[in-house]
């Protein structure tokens, strides 16, 4: 079920609220998928998704090789028949301000705040498509 991005049903909405492990889905060069979970926060207002984690995690390295204007990604959540799917191009940003709104973010939904980590960055995700039901 398709899902207006910046303004998705009330109960999809509240489902990327609650406290879900997720996944996030990048492409590496030769174009396998490279599967992986994380934590995920959406904004819908802003049409973007976020995910922390280490400037070294091969994830990175995949958004990183897809070139200068990011790479096609997806993040995903299921619990029982509920499911969502955001699914956009990937940034890394590094900028101290965008990596600690991510973190405030991150320790929102997640109920605990990640312990300081100097390698970490933020993927940004503009999303352009939402899938699921809540």
């Amino acid at each position: 079920m398709a899902q207006d991005v910046r303004d998705p049903d009330p109960g999809y909405l509240t489902f990327w609220g609650e406290r879900h492990l997720c996944t996030l889905t990048t492409l590496r060069p030769d174009g396998t998928p490279h599967v992986v979970p994380v934590g995920v926060t959406y904004e819908p207002e802003a049409a973007m998704a976020r995910v922390i984690t280490n400037k070294n995690s091969a994830k990175v390295a995949n958004i990183l090789a897809a070139g200068p204007d990011g790479g096609r990604v997806a993040v995903c959540q299921v619990h029982g028949r509920r499911w969502a799917t955001l699914e956009g191009l990937a940034t890394v940003r590094t900028e101290a301000d965008r990596v600690a709104d991510a973190v405030g973010r991150y320790a929102a939904r997640y109920e605990r705040t990640p312990a300081p980590n100097p390698d970490r960055v933020v993927i940004e995700i503009a999303v352009d498509r939402a899938l699921g039901r809540g």
